[in-house]
């Protein structure tokens, strides 16, 4: 997709089919689609979802792997901008609807995307969403780290917590190797600057017996955030803005192995319900071994007919708007 003289670069996985809609995602500033999914959509969990929608995973000009830097002087497009390619990828594909699952920046995208396209958008998972502009704070706080952090360790610091960079020594090693040698810096930082020149979204928790045209997401949106998350407070307060009755917000605490789901309820705010990861894994190990044979007996029966798309390569393509 065309942007003045360059491209968005689309990944499909799977083919569309009919009117079901496409799970459509969007990554993070210091990834791209395949740092920021891959493993999501690699995990065996996810294989029964791919048998049924196929996938579109959308780059960020100049974030794809082996990007050409952009020329001197290149105006990278805003948050608003990037948002309005959506209508244009959607048209090329032939897709009515999209369900979006995104991360943080690519969140912000979505999230205008559904504001300004509500029929285009069936459903929205929001990792790490962040709707507000930055503030003069954290204007102030950016200048500051750039004159005395490299870009890598202001990504790592905007994608992990402290406690996540002070304990995983391994897996922040693996973001910031991917960072500086797979990234390319030149459009990064370009990126970057787009996203922390947002806009405020300005969306507004509606009111029973209040106006209907409020600006605030029509579909239904599950909200994730880790406890720890540097973005775990912006992801609360983006939860208090939502229709109660359409938005769930999934708290992730990693170090005690729990799962913290808040559901927000019209008449009581938020109700809380907590239930141990483990203890549910092994629920579900146990649900499993029970129907392992018949199980088995079904996939080998279904195999023949299974939708071609499941094992069909991904197929990157460049298409101008």
């Amino acid at each position: 997709f065309y942007l003045i003289q360059h491209t968005v670069h689309c990944t499909m996985k799977g083919v569309p089919k009919g009117d079901r809609p496409v799970i459509l995602t969007y990554h993070d500033i210091g990834l791209n689609h395949k740092s920021c999914f891959d493993s999501l959509f690699s995990h065996e969990d996810m294989q029964e979802i791919m048998q049924h929608f196929a996938v579109c995973h959308v780059d960020a000009p100049g974030q794809q792997e082996g990007a050409n830097t952009f020329s001197t002087g290149y105006e990278y497009p805003s948050m608003d901008q990037l948002s309005e390619t959506l209508p244009s990828i959607l048209k090329h594909f032939g897709l009515k609807s999209v369900i979006g699952m995104a991360v943080g920046a690519g969140a912000y995208i979505l999230s205008k995307f559904a504001l300004d396209h509500p029929a285009m958008v069936e459903g929205l998972v929001l990792i790490n969403i962040n709707p507000c502009a930055e503030g003069w704070m954290d204007w102030a706080a950016h200048k500051i780290s750039g004159w005395t952090h490299a870009m890598p360790d202001m990504i790592i610091s905007h994608l992990f917590g402290k406690e996540e960079i002070q304990q995983n020594h391994d897996l922040i090693g693996r973001y910031r190797h991917h960072i500086v040698n797979d990234m390319n810096q030149y459009n990064l930082q370009l990126f970057v600057k787009s996203y922390n020149s947002r806009r405020d979204l300005e969306i507004e928790r509606p009111v029973p017996g209040g106006h209907t045209n409020v600006r605030t997401l029509k579909c239904p949106a599950l909200l994730v955030v880790g406890d720890s998350s540097p973005a775990v407070d912006v992801v609360v307060e983006c939860n208090t803005k939502l229709d109660p009755t359409k938005t769930t917000l999934l708290k992730v605490m990693p170090s005690a192995s729990m799962t913290r789901l808040v559901r927000s309820r019209t008449a009581s705010g938020s109700s809380v319900t907590s239930f141990d990861g483990n203890r549910s894994r092994s629920h579900t190990n146990e649900g499993r071994a029970r129907a392992h044979t018949s199980d088995n007996q079904r996939r080998r029966s279904h195999t023949d007919n299974m939708d071609s798309s499941v094992d069909q390569a991904p197929k990157s393509t460049e298409v101008s708007c």
